[in-house]
């Protein structure tokens, strides 16, 4: 008999088990339009370690995947120099859902429906552990943020503003 999956069992966490990934799961009470700082504040992280996944799309409507502190925006200029673009800018939450699988506020980089490019915020690898979306809104994992380098190639990027 297999083993019963957890009841947070998602796409996420299915890939990251069968990758044998140590992760710790945190639930929280999901706020509509609360983002990062919201979950950091009511887990007790700081918001700079909680990573926002953010589904953008180039001037070709190709899209991809930026990994940003919670507490910080993204500069889609200087984004969109580093990685050879014309221009970058946020999907519709309903392209985003589309592309991801995942529904806005509750998506993870592992596991997407599409398989995008992911770029990092490079002052993320610095940190010991982040938390980041379980593919599931009020749901947060806890990993080495070298887990997104390994499993999803994330490409490192400096375009993080203060927002």
């Amino acid at each position: 008999m297999g083993k019963l999956a957890s009841t947070s069992e998602t796409p996420a966490t299915q890939l990251l088990r069968q990758q044998g990934v140590a992760f710790t799961e945190h639930p929280y009470e999901y706020m509509e339009h609360g983002g990062a700082e919201h979950s950091a504040q009511v887990l007790g992280l700081d918001p700079f370690s909680v990573v926002k996944t953010l589904v953008m799309e180039n001037q070709d409507a190709q899209p991809l995947i930026v990994l940003m502190h919670g507490n910080k925006q993204v500069s889609t200029k200087n984004l969109a120099r580093q990685i050879g673009a014309k221009s970058v800018q946020p999907c519709q939450p309903e392209v985003a859902n589309r592309h991801s699988g995942y529904l806005v506020g509750g998506t993870s980089p592992f596991a997407t429906r599409k398989r995008m490019p992911v770029y990092i915020e490079e002052s993320i690898l610095a940190l010991p552990r982040i938390a980041i979306n379980g593919g599931r809104r009020g749901f947060l994992l806890g990993l080495e943020p070298q887990v997104c380098v390994q499993l999803l190639q994330a490409q490192p990027v400096h375009c993080a503003i203060d927002k």
